[in-house]
């Protein structure tokens, strides 16, 4: 082999230029760089030939050649405010993955949130593209449109301009009015904004639709704090919040919202027994927070697609028309929202003007009074509320949508408030995110969970499986009251009559559950014009009608005492919380008992309450818990598992009696066999 075909060590291999694939092809340079451009003016042939050429010479044209030749750099600049933003990153991906399918790079400039700079820094990344994203520019009107001129072609993201360019806007003024709509429909009535920052006009919108809602309701009132536009800001506001004792918290958006969330938690405040927070945007993360957020979400990846789809057909044709779009956003509704508080708060706030332990007078409700259910035209968009005497609420039904799934979806009863409006429910609590109120829960029916959270497995332990089913409302309908079992003045409320199918963890259907819900006040109490208390009145028929049944607890599949499972009643944590029960006063005492009734005596603010559980027919063991957490219900599988064959049915029953005083066990004793006595609907 001759020594002129022999690369020497550390040689680099010749890199073959256009001149070279010009002449094995036998055409001019031009006509090969027609054909590596694309140019379709060339004939098929030759175009042919000529690849063919560059393929085997390993020809690549280069970039920086062609950019001259062409007048263009292929690449396009992305401005945003703040790219730890998780919006604008989405919109950076949509850019990205649009301009990649046109053979276009992506460069990306931060202003930091410096309206000062934001100019500059979008005028010099301009000069080194072709066009330029620009995006939630904060600059006043007159900088912008003048900036426009100089940087065109140019599209903008959240701005309008005029029809001076292509732009593509959020409808936040919607937005807003969604999630203040959400709220009112809740019962809020003052609500306080986190302002973003102050030249955002996507802040402005917002504000626009805050004073949209507020014209429609004239007895809501939004109060304005000033925050900022990421976590910090709303970490900041979180004492500012809880001192304007407003129910309800509107983030300018998610970080703002997160900021807020772990403000409160460090607080002690509750969300959303406490206060609820909604934000804008629906950031990948807003699901998985603690509650998970009620926000509004936006297109975010679409928004930069788009914008990739106007800012391309303007590079190509420069005659090409400024348009806008428009793009509505949806409110999803999630834990972090949920009714206004009643009774005496649990936000403690450091003021001197405030009296700290008063309680509240308890309203006057006649005991001729009759409880009433209302049901909505869509009981699973809107919640079903019982009121009772001058539409005092007791009780709210939810349909569980907003569950996590791995919280066992299932409909379920909170707030439940005592005549003085304290509630005795507590909802996705920190010890338990997956106890809701008062419903059924069950953690093993056919191996399917349908109390939510971790399932235990013998020798392995509490282990999180995709195993968690769902109850699912079928028809919903009100029946009239009857006359009271107690011989009481007056009528017994309503009955709230519920079909829920019960489906397994592949949506397969495992039961047919038939729900009697209905409400009373107690009788008159000597000397006294006004009810003492309310009963709440629970039966539920689970019917096999899709084939067998096994019910089973922890306890049944080898962790001893952990036998819970049925109708669950959780109970806020108080300051104190004391157990009675016809087996003697404490949890050791209660749990595990075949006591008729349990009661729990709960001190907080100054102010007593007594919830008293009794199971009116076949009385299980009850599953209970105080100094954990607070709750109960009648253990439907103790210590063995309860089989159900196909075809039959098994009957659970519940009275619960909510009362603003505290009782002795005595008294709890009396008050239970006259329940039992008296008889039930």
């Amino acid at each position: 082999m001759g020594s002129g075909s022999v690369r020497g060590a550390g040689q680099r291999r010749a890199v073959a230029t256009i001149g070279d694939v010009a002449a094995a092809a036998g055409v001019s340079r031009a006509t090969v760089s027609r054909v590596m451009n694309g140019r379709s003016t060339v004939d098929a042939a030759i175009a042919e030939r000529v690849r063919g050429v560059a393929a085997e010479l390993s020809y690549r044209p280069s970039n920086a050649a062609r950019s001259l030749a062409l007048g263009r750099t292929q690449t396009v600049a992305l401005v945003v405010p703040d790219l730890g933003n998780p919006v604008f990153q989405q919109i950076l991906r949509g850019v990205m993955d649009g301009a990649a399918e046109d053979g276009y790079r992506v460069l990306v400039a931060d202003t930091v949130e410096d309206d000062q700079q934001e100019g500059a820094i979008a005028l010099e990344a301009r000069m080194r593209c072709d066009a330029l994203v620009l995006v939630s520019p904060r600059i006043g009107d007159a900088e912008l449109s003048a900036l426009i001129a100089d940087v065109e072609p140019v599209v903008l993201v959240n701005r309008e301009t005029g029809g001076t360019a292509p732009s593509l806007v959020v409808d936040y003024e919607d937005a807003a009015v969604q999630v203040v709509e959400h709220l009112v429909a809740l019962g809020h009535r003052r609500l306080v904004y986190l302002g973003g920052p102050v030249r955002s006009a996507s802040d402005e919108l917002r504000r626009a639709g805050l004073a949209r809602a507020r014209q429609r309701h004239a007895d809501l009132e939004i109060l304005d704090l000033p925050a900022g536009p990421d976590i910090q800001a709303g970490h900041a506001a979180a004492a500012a919040v809880l001192a304007t004792r407003a129910t309800a918290a509107v983030a300018f958006n998610d970080l703002v919202a997160f900021g807020l969330l772990a403000g409160l938690n460090e607080a002690g405040v509750a969300v959303p027994a406490d206060i609820s927070v909604a934000g804008f945007d629906d950031i990948e993360l807003s699901r998985y927070a603690t509650p998970a957020l009620t926000t509004v979400a936006v297109p975010q990846a679409e928004l930069g697609r788009h914008a990739w789809r106007e800012l391309h057909a303007v590079i190509d044709d420069d005659a090409h028309p400024a348009r806008s779009a428009r793009f509505t956003p949806s409110l999803e509704v999630r834990g972090s929202t949920g009714p206004v508080p009643q009774g005496p708060e649990r936000v403690h706030i450091t003021d001197d003007d405030l009296a700290v332990g008063q309680p509240e007078e308890v309203p006057t409700v006649p005991p001729t009074a009759t409880p009433v259910w209302s049901v909505p035209a869509d009981p699973s968009a809107d919640a079903v509320v019982l009121t009772c005497g001058d539409g005092l609420e007791l009780v709210r039904r939810d349909a569980g949508d907003r569950m996590p799934k791995v919280h066992a979806r299932r409909p379920y009863l909170h707030p439940v408030h005592t005549l003085a409006g304290v509630p005795l429910t507590d909802v996705s609590p920190v010890d338990h995110r997956h106890h809701y109120g008062v419903g059924i829960a069950v953690p093993d029916v056919n191996g399917t969970s349908h109390w939510g959270g971790r399932t235990f497995i013998e020798d392995v332990g509490p282990t999180l499986l995709k195993n968690h089913g769902r109850q699912t409302s079928s028809g919903i309908h009100v029946e009239p009251g009857v006359p009271g079992a107690l011989g009481a003045v007056g009528t017994a409320g309503e009955t709230l009559v519920e079909d829920v199918l019960w489906s397994d963890e592949h949506g397969e259907p495992q039961l047919r559950e038939e729900r009697r819900v209905s409400a009373r006040l107690l009788p008159l109490a000597p000397g006294s014009d006004a009810a003492p208390g309310w009963v709440l009145d629970w039966r539920s028929t689970l019917h096999a009608d899709h084939g067998p049944l096994e019910i089973r607890s922890p306890a049944t599949n080898g962790r001893p005492g952990a036998g819970y499972g049925g109708l669950f009643w959780r109970l806020p944590i108080a300051e104190s919380t004391t157990v009675l029960s016809a087996a003697g006063a404490g949890e050791n005492r209660a749990h595990g008992s075949t006591s008729p009734w349990v009661a729990f005596v709960q001190q907080q603010g100054g102010r007593s309450t007594t919830l008293l559980l009794v199971q009116p027919g076949q009385v299980r063991p009850w599953f209970l818990r105080s100094a954990e957490y607070p709750g109960a219900c009648p253990a439907l599988a103790w210590d063995a598992p309860l089989l159900v064959p196909d075809g039959g049915s098994v009957q659970l029953d519940l009275v619960a009696v909510l009362l603003d005083t505290e009782l002795t066990a005595a008294a709890a004793e009396a008050l239970a066999a006259d329940l039992t006595d008296g008889g039930r609907r």
